[in-house]
């Protein structure tokens, strides 16, 4: 008789309430997909937002975790182009249905049908995971846990930083600095921009970091900078900041947020908007940005600052990232 060999995972049962970890069935892969030991998982903003209510359709009971980098250990049916032993990543977008008008015209990012990691399926706080291969990528140059938070951190910054012009801005500036920020700043350092870093009022230690980094600047969310800026990237899930960063951008500058949940946006006058100033947001990612950022970064290269949590302190790497105690990264090790 064939038994199903369990796992540890971290799971939600409830939004708004603390993760569980229980023994569970280990997956089976299906056709399409692969069998993952999970090696490191980031915990994201977006999980915080999934496990707090904030957006409010995760499939239940759920595993979280969409920065996974795992260990191919079985392929299912019709899998190609990877083998037993293979170190990949998977992100947050974790199928679409390839037919669709988005789907068909390289915006699968929109796919109205799409399932997402960490929340309409299952994730990486677990010791094994399932994912779809289309959206799995080789992991090369980079530890499990240095790699973790390339695989959203990175990746949603990489396409919210193209959506502000890419490497054409000269002065970037960049508000919430935390897992994506501190990636993009060495990006677009990289790129020869000049980084203007926006944090908490009194959050000194993360303005230090960003200076560490390259900044030119770092200051308070709300402070004027020494110069307009070309361009701007929220990070932080603050409406209020909407309104901010306009003001501190110059005609024709565009402000681009990067978070998939914000609170409401304030009215505010349109001499804000005036002068071909633009607003923009991010949703999701294409294949085609992993497999650019994950060919760019090792080239930088990027080096990702993270804190280590074993599988079973989920909760307590969540609670440090809900209330500002982190610099870089956290990342669950099962």
């Amino acid at each position: 008789m064939n038994t199903v060999a369990p796992m540890r995972a971290m799971r939600l049962l409830e939004p708004g309430s603390a993760l569980q970890l229980q023994e569970i069935p280990r997956p089976e892969p299906g056709p399409g997909e692969l069998l993952l030991h999970v090696l490191a998982c980031g915990v994201c903003r977006t999980d915080l937002h999934v496990v707090d209510g904030e957006l409010d359709e995760p499939v239940l009971p759920l595993v979280p975790g969409h920065e996974i980098i795992g260990l191919v250990t079985a392929l299912g049916p019709g899998v190609r182009g990877f083998e037993v032993g293979d170190q990949v990543g998977v992100p947050w977008l974790g199928w679409t249905c390839g037919h669709c008008d988005y789907c068909t015209r390289g915006r699968e990012n929109l796919c109205r049908s799409a399932e997402f990691t960490g929340y309409t399926r299952d994730g990486g706080y677990a010791e094994f995971t399932v994912a779809d291969a289309r959206y799995c990528f080789p992991i090369a140059g980079y530890q499990p846990q240095a790699a973790a938070p390339l695989l959203c951190a990175g990746l949603i910054g990489y396409r919210a930083w193209r959506i502000a012009g890419g490497d054409q801005p000269r002065r970037l500036g960049i508000y919430g600095f935390g897992a994506a920020a501190h990636i993009l700043v060495q990006v677009a350092v990289a790129a020869g921009q000049q980084v203007y870093a926006f944090t908490r009022p009194g959050d000194t230690a993360a303005q230090a970091f960003a200076l560490r980094l390259g900044a030119e600047w770092a200051g308070a969310s709300f402070e004027e900078p020494p110069a307009l800026l070309d361009a701007a990237v929220l990070f932080a899930p603050v409406g209020a900041l909407i309104p901010a960063a306009l003001g501190h951008v110059r005609a024709g500058g565009r402000v681009v947020s990067g978070g998939i949940h914000m609170s409401d946006i304030p009215a505010f006058p349109y001499r804000l908007l005036w002068g071909e100033r633009s607003i923009h947001s991010v949703a999701n990612l294409t294949r085609q940005d992993g497999i650019d950022f994950l060919a760019l970064a090792p080239t930088i290269p990027v080096i990702t600052e993270t804190v280590a949590y074993p599988l079973e302190r989920a909760n307590e790497a969540l609670d440090d990232l809900r209330n500002g105690r982190l610099q870089g990264a956290a990342v669950l090790i099962p």
